[in-house]
């Protein structure tokens, strides 16, 4: 199919220094849990995005010398000679796809504390270190550390260009980088040539971007990430003028420049609390000060809002992470004219959740983020059918049914999909429905989507299935994803053990979700601590409701921190009218209150007014089916039955992330032989 002309700016080449960017689809350094801790599955992935079609494919930040150690952070690491194979595999597989390599180069000053070097922290002043509340300080730099930090952000420069990159990074932003902090009026109280006035403050960047291209220059373009509103007075009150400053001081110095907002969770914001190309307002202003190509972010999914940007001057590049974590080929769809065919990220955050979790990248939208090394697998291509005739009976529509009956459908199978209630999608169509969850519904409508080209796959809705039902439609193979639900006794992490509810009206999240909110003084116990007992607190303030939101953990939604959506969900809480109560559990529960106590004191605490009571505390698996199918084993041969199955969160309740990875998994494993390679780990 054609490329649909409203598109053909996005694929003009764009010069950046010496370098020429095949298009403008430009995938901005991010991290991913892997770096150099899992070197061939970050090299895999960075490939993939090399393949589905981006012009620019970066690293994650990476450490100049050990003086800048993000442990126990999983990131980029180039202290020696000797990490330079690393990076120039990753460099090599970008190119094979015409692609430019970047890395963003990096000094955190004193975010971190050098835990695996144990080097002294060292910063613009003598700060306490930011990452895990360590007890530890950074010592102030004096003459003689900038200058070595200057030599190692040059040698590190260098090295890269041995790897062969073909952008190397200067990074500047307040929060977390030594140029941020020297820059910021806020952070730099010195009274040295690196202090004081703004061209004192601004000298240390300035060097650093003039001795990089001089080392570097003539072979590699050189790029500033620049925060562009993070620069604030000692007191805390912005300070427009002086980003505007740098921009103006620095402009024809980077060959690119690469903009973003404070703070990484405002960077990175989440559909829940932000649209596609919410930075606009705050970025555009770079452009016009500059002749040198700008780069900017916006969780783009639209290729119309992506060539609007282009058109009006907001920037050259269309930036992106999550994007191109949740559909890596995105460029080559919208060349080849398949726009339904993108998978368009949900915002959700499960990508970013990798970086505090330090494991490998994953994606609600994805599944097969992070698995091009350890699984082999690859966001386009799988392999065909090899059970022949043998067919697959699906129960549960929910996205583990939905996962799974597409990609066993792309695999060429006969598959049947059946879902008990009038529509698919499970608890993603429950969900979408909540405040700020509508763009989580791309779960469910894609696979549908995607499922129409499929004739091998029947849909079935409202459509009971029992162990017998499920044994007479004779497939050789029957999955059992049919989710899980809230519990009503508040079991959980709190209490393992049902709690006394005598006499008050309790509420799930899936009585909420139904339409049946209560009424009056309403108290939400959250023992999940991630988004639901938030959104539901939004639910019932909007229905008018006195909410109070009592929480087991020391603070609300700690998750959400991994996701980068705490402090937003508090302020938020806070802003609507919610009383946050943390580190309390309720003991019980009577007519008209309910009883808190202390997660660590024995003794029962204060009573609280209560006409409703929302439990969010855990869920049960719906895996009676499951278990009448296991029952009646001795009844499967006669009925050609070689496998039963159960995946999803009637396995184990989890994130839809997890959900939709486990369709994806059983889909591709079905007719593996035992013998099969589950699982390619890395060894050292």
């Amino acid at each position: 199919m054609p490329r649909d002309p409203r598109y053909d700016i996005l694929f003009e080449p764009v010069r950046i220094g010496s370098h020429l960017a095949k298009n403008r689809f430009f995938q901005v350094p991010h991290c991913n849990g892997m770096g150099t801790k899992y070197p061939r599955s970050m090299t895999a992935m960075r490939r993939m995005k090399a393949e589905g079609g981006w012009a620019v494919v970066c690293t994650e930040e990476t450490e100049i010398d050990p003086t800048t150690d993000m442990s126990p952070l999983t990131e980029g690491r180039l202290w020696h000679d000797r990490d330079i194979p690393t990076y120039a595999a990753m460099v090599e597989g970008i190119h094979e796809h015409c692609a430019l390599a970047g890395i963003e180069l990096s000094h955190a000053g004193h975010r971190d504390a050098n835990l695996y070097s144990r080097e002294v922290p060292r910063s613009v002043g003598p700060y306490p270190v930011a990452a895990m509340s360590y007890p530890a300080q950074a010592r102030r730099m004096d003459l003689a550390d900038i200058r070595a930090y200057r030599m190692s952000h040059r040698a590190a420069a260098v090295r890269a260009m041995q790897a062969g990159f073909d952008i190397v990074y200067v990074y500047c932003r307040v929060s977390n980088t030594l140029n941020g902090m020297f820059l910021s009026a806020q952070y730099n109280d010195r009274s040295d040539e690196y202090g004081g006035s703004f061209a004192n403050r601004l000298r240390l960047l300035r060097e650093v971007l003039e001795e990089t291209h001089s080392a570097i220059g003539h072979k590699c373009a050189v790029a500033l990430r620049f925060t562009v509103d993070d620069l604030k007075a000692p007191d805390g009150t912005p300070l427009p003028e002086e980003s505007r400053a740098v921009v103006e001081e620095l402009a024809e110095m980077p060959d690119l420049w690469d903009v973003n907002v404070a703070t990484w969770a405002r960077d990175s914001l989440t559909s829940r609390f932000g649209p596609e190309g919410h930075q606009e307002d705050r970025i555009s202003w770079v452009k016009p000060l500059t002749t040198k190509p700008v780069v900017g972010v916006g969780r783009f999914t639209s290729p119309d809002t992506m060539a609007s940007q282009v058109r009006r001057g907001v920037v050259d590049f269309v930036g992106a992470a999550r994007p191109s974590i949740a559909d890596p080929f995105l460029p080559r769809k919208i060349e080849d004219g398949r726009i339904d065919d993108i998978r368009e990220c949900i915002g959700c955050n499960i990508c970013a959740s990798a970086d505090a979790t330090m494991v490998p990248l994953r994606c609600t939208q994805n599944p097969t983020m992070g698995e091009e090394y350890r699984k082999g697998w690859h966001p386009e291509k799988v392999s065909r059918w090899s059970g022949g005739d043998e067919s697959i009976l699906i129960v549960g529509g929910g996205p583990t049914g939905l996962e799974a009956a597409l990609t066993l459908a792309r695999r060429g199978a006969n598959v049947t999909l059946a879902e008990a209630s009038d529509s698919f999608g499970g608890r993603v169509s429950r969900e979408s429905r909540l405040p700020g969850l509508a763009e989580w519904a791309r779960v469910r409508d894609w696979r549908l989507g995607q499922l129409q080209n499929h004739p091998n796959c029947a849909l079935y809705l409202q459509s009971e299935i029992d162990a017998d039902t499920a044994l007479a439609f004779e497939a050789t193979h029957i999955l059992v994803a049919t989710g899980a639900s809230w519990r009503r006794d508040g079991t959980g992490r709190a209490h393992l053990r049902p709690i006394s509810l005598d006499g008050t009206p309790v509420f799930t999240p899936d009585d909420l979700m139904a339409g049946r909110v209560p009424e009056g003084r309403v108290v939400i116990h959250d023992d999940d601590h991630y988004y639901m007992a938030s959104v539901l607190a939004e639910v019932c303030a909007k229905a008018g409701c006195d909410v109070t939101l009592v929480t087991t953990a020391a603070e609300v939604a700690p998750f959400a921190r991994a996701t980068l959506e705490q402090e937003l969900i508090e302020r938020r809480m806070l802003e609507i009218g919610v009383r946050l109560i943390v580190k309390h559990r309720i003991e019980m529960a009577r007519q008209g209150a309910v009883r808190l106590s202390h997660v660590n004191a024995a003794q029962i605490g204060a009573e609280l007014p209560c006409d409703a009571l929302v439990l969010v505390t855990s869920r049960a698996s719906d895996d009676a089916l499951y278990r009448a199918l296991v029952a009646k084993a001795e009844q499967w041969e006669d009925h050609g039955v070689a496998s039963v199955a159960l995946a999803g969160d009637c396995d184990a309740p989890s994130t839809i992330a997890a959900a939709v990875y486990a369709g994806h998994r059983f889909a591709r494993e079905l007719d593996q032989t035992a013998e099969s390679p589950e699982l390619i780990r890395e060894f050292f």
